[in-house]
């Protein structure tokens, strides 16, 4: 499994940013597929995730009207759409592939996911 993200950088609050992720070493449709991030002195906190053909997305809360994930199979790769950026949105963005099988309701819990990949940093600074 091979999971690389591209994408981040600076950017002013308000600003917006598209991450990207390229898969390969699996079959990108058979998952479901997650962005988490860390920030610094914190733990992975789960951000988004899509279900395999991308009919289902869910988002944690303080996101919720400002991302966008999205997948495209054709090109095995995953998105973040990131618009109004705020300060408390910095961190490390990883890409992430979930283990299988299915996904009850509410919040993501990261136990369950079995790669990602080495991250990409958004800062969000004025």
């Amino acid at each position: 499994v091979q999971l690389v993200e591209s994408g981040g950088g600076l950017v002013q609050p308000g600003g917006s940013l598209r991450l990207s992720c390229a898969a390969s070493g699996f079959i990108f449709n058979n998952y479901r597929m997650v962005w988490v991030r860390q920030a610094p002195g914190k733990g992975l906190e789960w951000v988004a995730d899509i279900s395999t053909y991308g009919s289902v997305t869910y988002y944690t809360d303080s996101v919720k009207g400002r991302f966008t994930i999205s997948r495209d199979s054709a090109k095995n790769t995953l998105y973040l759409q990131m618009n109004s950026l705020k300060p408390e949105d910095t961190a490390v963005y990883y890409c992430a592939k979930d283990k299988g099988g299915g996904r009850a309701s509410g919040s993501y819990p990261v136990d369950r996911i079995d790669a990602r990949g080495q991250g990409t940093q958004v800062t969000v600074s004025s």
